[in-house]
This record gives C-alpha cells, sequence and structure tokens, in this order.
C-alpha cells in the first residue's frame, strides 16, 4: 500500500513537473519587460488568499507557493490581469545595481504610454535574481503594489497610506508570526526588522512591493520602491525622492498597479521610438540614466502581447487541476 501511494504521488509530481515546463517554454515564468493587454481571468482564488490551493504535502506546498510568487499569482489582487498602471524596472545585466524605471498608464484605448521616466532607479547590491533575507538583490518578477507609507505626510495618494514613527517596524524576522507585515509596537520585533522611522529619510516616501504574498521565512521581507540616498540598496528600488512622490499621487489601488523588474536582456520589436517619456519637463535631469533607455521599457505597441500573462492563467488552472486529484488519489490508495 505504502508503494501504491508513492507511485501515485510520483506520478503527481511528474505531471507537476510538465506544467511548469510547459508554462516556461511558453514564456509564463519570465519577467515581463512592458504591460500586456489581456482577458481577465475568472479562475476563483482559494481562501487563504492564494490561486493555488496547500495538498497538505509540505514540501509539495512550499514548491507551489514558490510558484505562485514567480509568476506573480499572489497577493492583493496579482492573480487579476486587469492592471491599467505598471512600473517597468529594467536593467542590462543582473549584476548591475542601477536601472531604469519607467511608469506605464493603460488608456481606454488599451494603449499604454509612458507617464512618468523614464528615470534612473538604484537597485540591490548584488542586482536583480532570486530574493532571500539577508541577500542584497532585488527580486525579479511581476508583482503588486499594495500599501504605502512614509515618514511624511500622505502626499496625496489614493493608496492606503501610513504615516509612520518610531513605533512603526517592518517585521524581517524569520521565527516571527507576523514576518513580511509592518506592526505597531514599542520593541523590535527582532531579527533584521527595520524601524521605519529610524531608517531615515529613504523612507519619507515608500510602497510596498508584495514579492512575498505568502510571507514564507526565507523568501526576503521589507522590499519597497523608495527615495533613494545614491546609494544601491539592500534589495529594495530607490529613485529621486521628487519623482518618488509623483508615483505616489499617480498610484491608484482601483487600477491594480504593478511592478515589472526583469533583466533587459533584448527589447520587443517595433520600439525604436524608446526615448518617449523621456522629455518629460517634470523629471530632473539628475535623475535621467547615462545610458540610453533600455528597448524592454516601452510597450511593444498599442496593443500589447498576452502570452506571459495567459501562460501564467493557464498554468494556475492546471495547478488547480492537479491539486484537486490528490483527495481521490489518497483515497483509492487507503482503499487498497
Amino acid at each position: 500500500m505504502v508503494l501504491k501511494l508513492l507511485m501515485r504521488r510520483m506520478r503527481f509530481l511528474g505531471l507537476l513537473v510538465i506544467a511548469v515546463v510547459a508554462a516556461v517554454a511558453g514564456g509564463a515564468g519570465s519577467a515581463l519587460a512592458a504591460p500586456a493587454t489581456t482577458t481577465p481571468s475568472t479562475t476563483p482564488a482559494a481562501p487563504s488568499g492564494s490561486p493555488i490551493p496547500e495538498t497538505g504535502i509540505p514540501m509539495l506546498d512550499e514548491v507551489l507557493n514558490t510558484l505562485a510568487g514567480n509568476l506573480g499569482l499572489g497577493g492583493t489582487g496579482s492573480s487579476e490581469v486587469d492592471s491599467s498602471q505598471m512600473i517597468v524596472v529594467t536593467a542590462p545585466e543582473a549584476s548591475d545595481t542601477t536601472a531604469t524605471l519607467t511608469a506605464f498608464e493603460r488608456g481606454t484605448d488599451d494603449a499604454w504610454k509612458p507617464v512618468i521616466g523614464p528615470t534612473k532607479a538604484f537597485l540591490g547590491s548584488l542586482g536583480i535574481g532570486e530574493p532571500e533575507d539577508n541577500v542584497y538583490r532585488t527580486p525579479e518578477g511581476t508583482f503588486d503594489l499594495d500599501q504605502a507609507f512614509g515618514r511624511l505626510p500622505n502626499p496625496g495618494t489614493k493608496m492606503p497610506y501610513k504615516q509612520v514613527d518610531r513605533q512603526d517596524w517592518w517585521d524581517s524576522n524569520m521565527k516571527s508570526p507576523t514576518y513580511n507585515t509592518m506592526v505597531r509596537q514599542v520593541q523590535s520585533p527582532g531579527g533584521d526588522s527595520e524601524n521605519l522611522y529610524d531608517s531615515g529619510p529613504v523612507y519619507d516616501y515608500a510602497v510596498n512591493i508584495a514579492h512575498n504574498p505568502q510571507r514564507i521565512p526565507g523568501k526576503a521581507s521589507a522590499m519597497f520602491l523608495h527615495v533613494t540616498n545614491n546609494q544601491p540598496t539592500m534589495g529594495c528600488i530607490a529613485i529621486d525622492k521628487d519623482l518618488m512622490r509623483k508615483v505616489l499621487t499617480w498610484l491608484d489601488p482601483a487600477k491594480h498597479p504593478k511592478i515589472a523588474i526583469g533583466v533587459n536582456q533584448a527589447g520587443p520589436s517595433g520600439s525604436a521610438s524608446s526615448g518617449s517619456g523621456a522629455s518629460d519637463p517634470q523629471t530632473p535631469e539628475s535623475s535621467a540614466p547615462e545610458s540610453s533607455t533600455p528597448q524592454s521599457a516601452v510597450p511593444e505597441s498599442s496593443s500589447p502581447s498576452t502570452s506571459a500573462m495567459s501562460g501564467a492563467d493557464s498554468l494556475t488552472q492546471l495547478l488547480n487541476q492537479l491539486v484537486s486529484l490528490l483527495p481521490s488519489l489518497s483515497q483509492t490508495t487507503a482503499g487498497g
């Protein structure tokens, strides 16, 4: 009976591997370089807040949660594809500590237009890649922007905003039940938790990058878009203070804002006029990148490709179907 159960679970894991390989081949696992226009997914999310339900097998659940986070499927509204605000952060190499940031908005004609930037942004001192606690690397992928905060009063953002003081912390203690959340208390939650006021002017304005909505210990905490001190960060993305304030006043939770972070390996076709948006008179010259704007920061056309987002939706549906098979597999095995 044990052998049968093992064989059935191995078969299930094999199907899961096939699903993942298919998704990667279809481009679903790659970081988005520009916004895409798609049809909203109708796949219901699990009550826990993740679109992929738990299987009861700890190791498998961790794999599924990691997949959900890497594909931008977790967190508040991240399984939706009706975003009309997208911040794109691109760098020529994964090891780069600076990148180009451009904010796009999709109009009623479904065309994406640059509205802020392009501008220089500082990344983690180890560049872009897989996020880990105590590793100064900026997470790669597409994520929600879900809550804002700052040492200064609300600049007029529509995002949920908290003006912080010395009793506000971001819990980065991997052993804490409130890991990767903002908490209010007198004492530090421990570990590498940050006091959001004492951290200084870099947190005059900030917005959370929901890269680890499952709050998996070790997958990194406290990843923000915030004000720069003109130095590489500990994994956050940092820009000029005036532009950060402008970003906050532009962000609108009703438009499901997201941030896409990736390596600029090749720009999309039809993006020769990559300088669009660079003439924004409100963009300080000191914030402009030294090199030309990476092509991947410009949408391909007024009707961008839908392959990446639709691939992620298909993978979610397939994973849900595979997970739903586990109870029947276990019952069949128990019956002989």
